[in-house]
């Protein structure tokens, strides 16, 4: 698997592929100079190198990750977004809504708090 396109193909379930499509086109809009790329087969976007956030699925679930720094500075958030989560993921159930703000604000997050970071993930 080498792009996103290559990634959404592999989910079987057409609204969930749907739906994971319409975030990282949300994603690539609303912050275009990050770096869409495959690692670890599993869909994630970059900035000047460094880690921003990741997505996985699962059958019940689209999995967020924007380490565990992220989750822990919007632990209140996610809680009050309704999204079940540890401490490096958020789970945003396939049958409810996407809290885009939420993700907005933890892709800004990172961006910020990784900008003068020099390697992929936090030390």
């Amino acid at each position: 698997m080498e792009t996103l396109e290559d990634f959404l193909t592999k989910i079987d379930d057409p609204q969930n592929r749907m739906r994971t499509e319409e975030i990282f086109a949300w994603v690539m809009k609303e912050f275009p100079t990050l770096e869409p790329k495959i690692a670890w087969n599993q869909p994630m976007f970059s900035d000047h190198g460094t880690y921003i956030i990741g997505f996985s699925v699962s059958k019940k679930h689209l999995a967020v990750s924007p380490e565990g720094a992220g989750i822990t500075h919007f632990t209140d958030a996610i809680a009050e977004a309704g999204y079940d989560h540890t401490k490096l993921l958020v789970r945003i159930p396939w049958n409810g809504p996407v809290d885009f703000e939420l993700l907005r604000k933890m892709i800004a997050f990172n961006i910020s708090d990784k900008a003068n970071c020099e390697t992929f993930w936090r030390k």
